[in-house]
């Protein structure tokens, strides 16, 4: 049989799988009980004020504990068993360590910069690569849908990423900010680290709104970097959501699954492939880029 007929014949069985799942169940009618935005609403587990400040352990903060014990826990344990004839866990960490060594961070700054900086980028790529992939692992913290086993509520099993929540990346963003103009001014100076906002060469009254046009981009960082992480995982987390049976729960028709469980498993795939990894791959290169602009000779 040709692959165009297994084609067609699969398609043939889906497409009747979904008319009889239609036929049988038919639309429910729209389910307004079903709120998506909860998936991602952060209920306070143990509730903790202090001095004003919300400081409750939810999800959330589950999230950044799991990714900050695998990221540690994964580097001492490789670190200790590290052989002359590597095993395939082993080889995976050294790839991953040679990308942020020499492509992420010895390409955007010199060499003392790199040796100095190179622990800190090298961390925030893999926790937030771990944070990213984690978010992918189902775990029982949907505390809005809880299910019923021998009278008891537990908590639905769910998906989330601690980075899918805008507090998380902008925290690490400010962080990042921060330490590059400290930096900068180090090495330049106050006054010195001012005027490299203006490129070399522009003087007089055309080098006022270039310095202020930088300024401005330079705020926007904030914005752009945290809010590109955040919106890449939230968006991800979203599509898997409504492919894997959101939608199907809020328009009640069962035969919709049957089309969307089909586009969510790619999507799942696809995030945990490619999303996960240039995201963090992004946020450190662009950290890397930011230190080493901050310090560079010349604009």
């Amino acid at each position: 049989m040709s692959t165009k007929k297994k084609v067609l014949i699969g398609l043939g069985v889906w497409l009747a799988l979904a008319v009889a799942l239609g036929l049988l169940f038919g639309s429910e009618g729209r389910n307004d009980a079903f709120q998506p935005q909860e998936e991602f609403r952060l209920t306070p587990w143990v509730e903790i004020n202090i001095l004003g400040i919300d400081m409750s352990i939810n999800k959330a903060v589950l999230y950044l504990f799991l990714a900050a014990i695998a990221t540690t826990g994964t580097m001492v344990y490789i670190a200790r068993r590290m052989q002359a004839r590597p095993n395939r866990v082993q080889t995976a960490v050294e790839v991953a360590y040679d990308l942020t060594r020499n492509n992420i961070t010895s390409q955007n700054m010199n060499r003392p910069m790199a040796a100095k900086w190179f622990s800190f980028i090298a961390t925030l790529f893999f926790f937030i690569w771990f944070s990213n992939m984690l978010g992918y692992l189902p775990l029982p913290i949907n505390t809005a849908h809880p299910i019923d086993i021998f009278g008891v509520e537990v908590p639905s099993l769910a998906i989330y990423a601690a980075t899918a929540n805008l507090s998380i990346p902008l925290a690490l963003t400010l962080v990042v900010w921060i330490a590059y103009h400290v930096e900068g001014i180090r090495v330049k100076g106050f006054v010195g680290f001012l005027k490299s906002y203006v490129p070399a060469g522009i003087g007089g009254f055309g080098a006022i709104p270039l310095f202020v046009i930088e300024v401005i981009s330079d705020v926007v960082r904030i914005i752009s970097l945290s809010v590109r992480l955040f919106a890449n995982i939230l968006a991800g987390h979203l599509l898997i959501l409504f492919m894997a049976g959101g939608l199907v729960v809020l328009l009640g028709i069962s035969a919709l699954g049957v089309f969307t469980l089909g586009m969510a498993i790619p999507f799942f795939l696809f995030e945990i492939g490619l999303i996960a990894t240039l995201q963090a791959f992004i946020f450190a290169i662009l950290t890397s880029i930011y230190l080493g602009e901050a310090t560079a000779d010349s604009h």
